[in-house]
């Protein structure tokens, strides 16, 4: 079966009444996890972004915690773990602040984490690609904003050197 346009979609949608629309919500929450996820932040969670994004640090800090460090493999792809979990939420919000907030604490995390990523060119690749994303959602935000953002930045290089 192929899927129909956005604008298709829309237009439909536009024809049902709301009770309709409230199962066709809860039959896509019970078809798939991200769905649920996505209905739960849009239904509990957009209205307090900064609960939000706070929730978010812990359950990142949680996953380091449980990152296996015998090895750089684990810790390479316990970390593409844990960006794919964060990009998924940065999806959810589509809110630039949150973006650049969420990246620049996963950096944090990673310049922090022992065994150091100095001695992977691969997690300095990840902690370089990730700096540069925050940058770029950065740009779209208040001057004031960026400011804030440009001083963790600084830090996480600083301590760099």
């Amino acid at each position: 079966m192929k899927a129909v346009t956005i604008k298709q979609l829309k237009d439909e949608l536009t024809h049902k009444s709301a009770n309709e629309l409230k199962e066709l919500c809860l039959h896509l929450a019970r078809f798939k996890k991200e769905n649920k996820e996505l209905l739960t932040y849009l239904l509990f969670e957009s209205h307090d972004e900064e609960n939000y994004i706070q929730t978010i640090k812990e359950e990142i800090d949680e996953q380091f915690r449980e990152i296996n460090t015998n090895s750089f493999y684990y810790i390479r792809k316990s970390m593409r773990k844990i960006l794919s979990s964060i990009k998924k939420h940065i999806r959810y919000s589509k809110k630039k602040e949150t973006e650049a907030e969420l990246l620049l604490y996963f950096c944090k995390k990673l310049k922090e984490f022992r065994p150091s990523i100095k001695r992977s060119t691969r997690l300095q690749n990840i902690f370089d690609t990730q700096l540069r994303m925050a940058k770029k959602a950065m740009e779209k935000l208040h001057e004031d904003l960026q400011y804030d953002f440009q001083i963790q930045i600084n830090d996480l290089l600083e301590n760099d050197e």
